[in-house]
C-alpha cells in the first residue's frame, strides 16, 4: 500500500516555494528550490567543491535533508554543507552546514542498494528560520508505484547549473525505479525523484543499484520502503532532540522592557 508522509507543521511554506529566476544560462523552468547541492567545507562557512544533490523534506523543526547514503558517511557532519537552490554561484538561501548524518542499519552493515538513503540535519548559525521555511519542503511517499511522471533534478560535478528532465518511472525487481533522463552524471547522486501529480512528493533519491546507474541516460532509486520511513522517525526525533538541546544550552538573555 502506497503512503505519503506529509507533517502538517507550523512553518511560513509547507510546499515548495514558487521558482526564482534562473541563473545565467539556465531555464526558469529547472528551477526547484527545495533541491540543493552538497559541498564540502573547506573552512567554517568556506564552500570547497560541490559533490552530490540534496534536497528538503517537511519536517516538523524544518531542517532535514535527503539524500543518497552512499554520498555521505557518518564521520562527514560539520564537513560538509547543503546550499539550496545553488546557480552559478549563486547562493540565495545561504549555507547550511550539517551537523547530523542518519543511515539505515542495513545499508550501514552491507550496503544493500535497497537502502541507499540518508538524512541529514542542517543547520545555519544565527538564522531564524529554519531551511524549510525558505524553501519549502517535499512530501515523502513510502512504496509509490510505478508508472508515475517523475521530474529528475540535480547537480552534474562538472556544471553549476541545476539540470532537470521528467519521464515515467519504470520499477525495476519490484525495489527500484527506473528513469529514462540524458545528461545525469557524477554528482546528481542524491538527486529526488519527484512524483509532479499534485503536491511534489520524493519517492527516491538516485542512487541504489550501480550506485544510481553507469550510463547517464538511465538513472536508478530505490523504492522508498518501510525501512525509510523508520528512518525518517529517527531522523525526526533526533532533530527534536537536537533544538531541544540547543535550547537548553543558548546564553540567557535580557527581558526586552
Amino acid at each position: 500500500m502506497a503512503v505519503t508522509i506529509a507533517i502538517t507543521v507550523s512553518v511560513t511554506l509547507l510546499g515548495p516555494a514558487a521558482p526564482r529566476a534562473a541563473g545565467p544560462g539556465m531555464s526558469a523552468a529547472v528551477q526547484t528550490s527545495a533541491v540543493g547541492a552538497l559541498f564540502t567545507l573547506a573552512a567554517p562557512g568556506k564552500l570547497g567543491r560541490h559533490f552530490c544533490t540534496a534536497s528538503v523534506v517537511d519536517s516538523p523543526m524544518g531542517d532535514l535533508v535527503v539524500t543518497a547514503a552512499h554520498c555521505v558517511g557518518p564521520n562527514m557532519a560539520d564537513r560538509m554543507a547543503f546550499v539550496p537552490d545553488y546557480a552559478a554561484g549563486n547562493i540565495p538561501d545561504g549555507i547550511w552546514t550539517v551537523t547530523h548524518v542518519l543511515m539505515d542499519s542495513q545499508w550501514t552493515s552491507s550496503r544493500n542498494p535497497d537502502d541507499d538513503f540518508a538524512f541529514l540535519i542542517v543547520s545555519q548559525p544565527g538564522s531564524t528560520a529554519s531551511v524549510q521555511q525558505l524553501t519549502g519542503g517535499e512530501a515523502i511517499g513510502i512504496d509509490m508505484p510505478a508508472g508515475r511522471r517523475v521530474k529528475l533534478a540535480g547537480y552534474n560535478d562538472s556544471q553549476d547549473a541545476l539540470i532537470s528532465c521528467e519521464n515515467t518511472a519504470h520499477l525495476v525487481n519490484g525495489t527500484q525505479f527506473e528513469l529514462q533522463c540524458g545528461r545525469f552524471a557524477g554528482g546528481t547522486s542524491g538527486s529526488p525523484f519527484l512524483a509532479t501529480a499534485g503536491r511534489e512528493t520524493v519517492i527516491g533519491v538516485l542512487g541504489g543499484y550501480e550506485q544510481g546507474g553507469l550510463s547517464t541516460s538511465v538513472s536508478y532509486a530505490a523504492r522508498f520502503n518501510a525501512q525509510f520511513a523508520a528512518l525518517y522517525r529517527t531522523a525526526v526525533a533526533e532533530s527534536e532532540e537536537t533544538a531541544r538541546t540547543r535550547s537548553t544550552t543558548a546564553p540567557a538573555r535580557d527581558a526586552v522592557r
